[in-house]
């Protein structure tokens, strides 16, 4: 998993209207990069909601936020548009950039060792550089925690 201080590698995914976004295409703004395993369950709608209820917040702040998930655009689409969610959601078919920000790896659930995403996010700054990592995300209060910190770091 990337750490604080990595320079953040850019990508480029599809978002849920089918259109490449870059990582680079906001540079100068801070970003907060979080991935999540599937539309339309639980905690991913509940860790979507948070962020899209706080998003005029994160705007305040100078802050983009990007959700990232192996679903397709087109799950993307209706999932934003069944839960009202004000978010940018990017697929990641080929986990490539899952796996290269470290997202990707064994994890417990109901008893079973497996691979998958690994609920994490990460805050980069302006210039591209790491500067907050949580690796094991509780999806309720998330936003808010990130929120926090981009508010004790001054902005």
């Amino acid at each position: 998993m990337l750490k604080v201080g990595d320079r953040a590698p850019d990508f480029t995914l599809l978002d849920e209207e089918g259109k490449e976004v870059r990582l680079s295409d906001f540079r100068g703004k801070w970003v907060v990069l979080y991935f999540y395993p599937k539309d339309n369950t639980p905690g991913c709608t509940t860790e979507a909601k948070g962020f899209s209820a706080s998003v005029d917040e994160f705007e305040k702040v100078g802050a983009v936020i990007l959700g990232v998930s192996p679903d397709s655009p087109e799950s993307h689409r209706r999932f934003k548009e069944r839960r009202s969610l004000k978010i940018k959601l990017l697929s990641d078919p080929d986990l490539k950039v899952i796996k290269t920000y470290g997202a990707w790896g064994k994890k417990r659930s109901f008893g079973k060792e497996r691979e998958g995403i690994i609920r994490s996010t990460f805050l980069i700054d302006p210039e591209g550089v790491v500067r907050y990592v949580w690796p094991k995300v509780k999806p309720s209060g998330h936003a808010e925690e990130v929120l926090k910190t981009l508010k004790e770091l001054g902005l």
